[in-house]
């Protein structure tokens, strides 16, 4: 069975693609009266989604399955292993991928990261430090890493309810 299931967030409506008991897509999308099919797969990664967004989550346990190029999977697997709480320039993502003079490339595997959130790809940050383009804006990027930086210095936030 394929569907999708929209939830609401802080940080505006997230939609969750799953294939059976598969997540295959989770990302912000604009408002909309859709709410589609949620399943205990996708109220599971809900409930872990408000963990996160509260500081009680750094990890995730969901089953998901990222579909892409052998490079983006390189890429995507990098972002995994960014510790929460941590950054990691694109040009550190090149090198941990073994081609270090593909920056570019890792940008844009970045950009088409299908698993908001589970794989961090709000942690890459440009070179210089800067935040640098994020799908959801650099808005929604900056407050994710506080949200982080928050939790690992010990201050979490209150639980959504």
């Amino acid at each position: 069975m394929s569907g999708f299931a929209i939830y609401e967030s802080p940080f505006g409506p997230i939609r969750m693609d799953y294939e059976g008991e598969v997540l295959v897509r989770l990302r912000t999308v604009e408002p909309t009266v859709q709410t589609g099919e949620r399943t205990e797969l996708t109220d599971r990664a809900m409930e872990q989604l408000r963990e996160y967004f509260s500081g009680q989550r750094k990890q995730f346990e969901l089953p998901y399955e990222l579909r892409g190029t052998e490079f983006q999977k390189k890429v995507w697997a990098a972002l995994e292993a960014i510790p929460y709480g941590q950054t990691r320039s694109y040009r550190e993502i090149a090198q941990a991928v073994g081609n270090p003079k593909a920056v570019r490339a890792v940008g844009a595997a970045n950009g088409k990261n299908p698993m908001w959130i589970v794989v961090p790809c709000h942690r890459v940050i440009g070179a210089d430090g800067g935040l640098t383009g994020y799908a959801g804006g650099v808005e929604l990027k900056r407050a994710l890493l506080e949200l982080e930086q928050r939790t690992v210095n010990g201050r979490t936030v209150e639980k959504m309810g």
